[in-house]
């Protein structure tokens, strides 16, 4: 039991200046603690399982004579009780810091989650779609709400004013909704299911996307077409038509070809090697180069002040806009990315090429895991004759039917 003290008065306590500890009674133990610089606080001196422990009350004047005597004494009835005072406030202490730190809203989970996959994205423009997106339609109505507070409401508030409008939008703001909301169940921020997934859930609430929206195949030239458009294009001039013809020749993605590198070429051996970070599916290709392409690229003027192939304004890399106006300007109503199902459509319909050739010279994705798991190869030999046969098919027809208008003529 604490030494019970004569009970002094407020005013007598507000003259307690002298450096030390100054038992102020009403309370058994209850003091008032000076210090050198002259600040003042309460102390309680109580006995805690036979061992004396000094708890503090709050600093005076804030806390004064009369609220301190009535946390002392709220603090001896704990002990009574078989309960440590100062265990059980640093508990609640270490409980409302780790409730606070708990305490993430949804923008702050977004920046977090974005932050933290961004370096294995594969480029910075995906990173910022991200940001754009859920700027535009998470954060009016969830970007400050806490994370573990999102339901299911919110997010119904968000998709469907979209989902029959701008269906692959919204697709995708409810994936990159459902992807923030997992990290932050993981994380420890929020728990429970996620409102945000499809499967189970919101298929339940919400029609497919590819019955509000079907899904638009790019505009495609048909095969038999190709040599008499090759022919056309190679009648005109400027970096777009040459990246556009590489891209055709290669079964190349637009990106691809736009933003190939001169040290990803070795003419030599007839490989052009894109690197994991310039492909879709995040893994290095490489591309056979057939007689045509490695004539193509000879006659592309390098500059000394830049590493593109096709170099547009400033030393960049062309725009995929570029490729696009020369496409306008043949009055071709097709995408860049609709020649590789030029290339898809002329290997199935007009040669033997087994179909896992074809799908690995326009580097998809292989499907089935079990066969992924067993191709270790790249079958770089097969697709580099068929490449060869597919240039020789735009390159043979195309100088046949220049011949005959010539003829005509």
């Amino acid at each position: 039991m604490g030494k019970k003290a004569n009970e002094l008065s407020p005013l007598s306590v507000s003259r307690l200046v002298q450096p030390g500890l100054h038992f102020v009674g009403g309370v058994a133990g209850l003091a008032l603690q000076v210090s050198v610089s002259g600040a003042r606080s309460w102390i309680l001196r109580v006995s805690v399982a036979g061992k004396r422990r000094d708890m503090g009350l709050g600093g005076y004047p804030d806390v004064t004579l009369a609220m301190a005597r009535d946390r002392a004494r709220q603090a001896r009835d704990q002990v009574r009780n078989g309960t440590d005072p100062i265990e059980d406030a640093r508990a609640r202490r270490s409980a409302l810091l780790a409730e606070r730190a708990a305490a993430l809203t949804f923008d702050e989970c977004a920046a977090a989650y974005i932050e933290a996959h961004e370096s294995g994205w594969r480029s910075p423009k995906h990173a910022a779609q991200w940001r754009t997106t859920l700027k535009s339609y998470a954060s009016p109505i969830i970007g400050a709400l806490l994370v573990r507070d999102v339901q299911l409401s919110h997010v119904m508030r968000i998709l469907e004013p979209i989902w029959s409008t701008t269906t692959e939008t919204a697709t995708r703001v409810r994936g990159r909704i459902e992807a923030v909301l997992d990290w932050a169940t993981v994380r420890g921020y929020r728990s429970g299911e996620n409102p945000a997934r499809w499967r189970g859930h919101l298929d339940k609430l919400l029609p497919k996307p590819s019955k509000v929206a079907p899904v638009k195949n790019h505009a495609a030239l048909e095969w038999q077409d190709m040599p008499q458009f090759m022919a056309e294009l190679r009648k005109l001039t400027g970096a777009g038509a040459r990246a556009l013809e590489f891209a055709i020749l290669t079964a190349a993605r637009s990106g691809e070809a736009r933003g190939a590198r001169w040290s990803e070429i070795d003419i030599a051996r007839g490989v052009w090697t894109i690197p994991a970070t310039r492909m879709k599916a995040g893994k290095e290709h490489r591309v056979p180069l057939s007689p045509a392409v490695v004539d193509l690229l000879r006659a592309v003027p390098k500059f000394a002040e830049s590493e593109y192939v096709f170099v547009g304004a400033k030393g960049c890399a062309l725009s995929d806009m570029t490729l696009t106006a020369v496409l306008r300007r043949m009055k071709r109503k097709v995408t860049v990315h609709g020649f590789r199902s030029s290339f898809r459509d002329w290997a199935a319909e007009s040669t033997a090429y087994p179909n896992e050739v074809a799908e690995m010279a326009l580097a998809h994705a292989i499907g089935n895991e079990t066969e992924a798991a067993y191709r270790r190869g790249d079958l770089f030999a097969k697709r580099a004759r068929m490449m060869c046969d597919w240039a020789q098919y735009c390159e043979r027809q195309a100088t046949a039917v220049a011949e005959v208008v010539a003829l005509h003529g």
